[in-house]
């Protein structure tokens, strides 16, 4: 694997800051060409640094108000992968972790509200077949979001 250096650092910094930043001020920001800029994120995109791209949604202003976490423990861990794939066909549910701990599975659901909520718990995740136990935490704010920090210090590479 490529080795990032201080300016490939320096750039995912600028750009998940605001992915929508022009190339040309990236440039300006880190004193470099607008065409070194595109072949660094190019690169990085390459390298699988950088996977992904695309917009923010607010599930709120589209009307799910209810953001929920649940650990879901499975009759076998070996079972997860079937589990994953029958989440997957939930559109509501847009985060899946494969776990250590109480739970096989910790999954992030969207709903519309409380009522919404026990419909995607009793009719959906519950009957998926392996699905033997779930623990439903309601966030009631989300306090920070954010993408992780690059240190461009070169003494704590």
């Amino acid at each position: 694997m490529e080795k990032i250096d201080a300016l490939d650092k320096r750039i995912l910094n600028i750009i998940t800051c605001n992915a929508r930043i022009p190339s040309k001020d990236v440039a300006v920001q880190c004193g470099v060409s607008r065409a070194a800029i595109h072949q660094r994120i190019q690169r990085l995109i390459d390298m699988k640094v950088i996977t992904g791209s695309g917009y923010t949604i607010n599930p709120h202003l589209l009307g799910f108000n209810t953001c929920t976490y649940i650990g879901v423990s499975l009759e076998k861990g070996s079972m997860y992968r079937e589990v994953v794939n029958a989440l997957e066909k939930i559109p509501e549910v847009v985060e899946c972790h494969f776990t250590t701990g109480p739970y096989t599975l910790l999954i992030k659901v969207y709903a519309k509200d409380n009522q919404h909520l026990m419909e995607l718990l009793n009719d959906k995740i519950q009957r998926i077949p392996g699905v033997t136990e779930t623990e439903t935490l309601i966030s009631l704010e989300q306090s920070m979001n954010r993408q992780i920090q690059i240190n461009t210090d070169k003494d704590n590479d």
